[in-house]
């Protein structure tokens, strides 16, 4: 455990009495803003912040938790999946959800850092779980209260929500696999994070003959994506897409390159959205809100001294709906298609 700054080291370093940073760190008269300047500056360098016995007798509270995401802000604009999972948790938190969006796990590490030493936050969402994940240590040695959304296994002594990612990446291929497809692909999310490794390992250990091209949830990736698979000299008759937005693009790309869809080509989602709905598209659906307010509750518990659970979701449920069929399955000639996708 790091061991907590405290108001005599404050002072030390300052060069000013214990008296003086009280006053200084709690905006009171009788110190100079030089001073005060001071302290505050010394107490930031060494990462203070109130012990928790002081801020219950002030009953202070920073009344807010935080939520920082590392995408670059333009492809967080697409990602449906998180406006939901922020309203769930939001619905069930009166504190305000103070949500950063930086373009680094070190920026991320940093901003956890500032927010214990100046107490903006009473607790933190962590999201995006890599294999070996800084942050769960991180959270440990601050003493942050943390819950982890995803990533069961893999996050130490800190609670957890998540969902089996590799049962539903298992369930999809088991669905393709019935519907006569051997040839299938995978355009799998960002490599670092847990999940797309529960995914490529279920889709692996599923697939006789499959093959996996990283992207990184944009519809840019997803198109690169569909575009070299489509031109490649094997061709596959699936593709399985880790989101909505690379699936749609898929989608946008196989009808450029004319191939059918799901007459030649068959298409799957991952997390069900209006996007999938409105263009038809097979895809794995859970009630993200729902899972939002899951991990706020399990937060809410943290902040308030329970001990850190482990709580599995329900398992993703694959809606089927226009966008795959049976390989090599050919229209007939003058009858209408079945479905917007095709």
């Amino acid at each position: 455990m790091v061991k907590r700054p405290t108001i005599k080291d404050i002072a030390a370093a300052a060069g000013v009495s214990k008296g003086a940073v009280s006053l200084a760190l709690n905006g009171r008269p009788g110190v100079s803003e030089a001073t005060r300047a001071r302290v505050l500056e010394v107490a930031s360098s060494l990462g203070y912040r109130p012990s928790a016995t002081a801020r219950a007798l002030s009953s202070a509270s920073a009344d807010a938790v935080g939520l920082v995401l590392v995408r670059p802000p333009r492809a967080l604009g697409d990602e449906a999946f998180f406006f939901q999972l922020i309203a769930g948790m939001q619905s069930e938190m009166s504190s305000a959800l103070l949500l950063q969006v930086v373009a680094s796990r070190d920026e991320e590490i940093s901003l956890y850092q500032r927010w214990w030493a100046e107490h903006r936050v009473d607790g933190v969402f962590l999201v995006d779980l890599l294999v070996d994940d800084p942050r769960v240590a991180l959270m440990s040695s601050l003493g942050m209260p943390a819950v982890v959304v995803g990533g069961a296994g893999h996050h130490g002594a800190l609670a957890s929500v998540w969902a089996d990612d590799y049962a539903a990446m298992t369930s999809v291929v088991e669905y393709l696999v019935s519907l006569g497809h051997r040839r299938i692909a995978r355009v799998a999310g960002l490599p670092s994070l847990l999940h797309t490794v529960r995914r490529d390992q279920a889709f692996l250990s599923s697939v006789v003959d499959g093959v996996i091209v990283g992207g990184d949830y944009t519809a840019e990736a997803g198109a690169a994506a569909t575009r070299a698979l489509l031109g490649s000299g094997e061709p596959p008759s699936a593709i399985v897409y880790d989101n909505d937005v690379m699936a749609v693009a898929g989608v946008e790309v196989a009808a450029e390159m004319g191939v059918g869809v799901p007459s030649q080509l068959s298409i799957v989602a991952w997390d069900d959205s209006v996007l999938c709905q409105h263009g038809r598209l097979t895809a794995l659906s859970r009630d993200t809100f729902a899972f939002g307010a899951r991990a706020a509750r399990a937060l809410l518990a943290v902040m308030g001294g329970a001990l850190p659970s482990d709580v599995e979701d329900v398992l993703p449920e694959l809606v089927v709906r226009g966008s795959t069929s049976a390989p090599g399955r050919v229209l007939q000639r003058g009858a209408p298609p079945r479905n917007p996708v095709d």
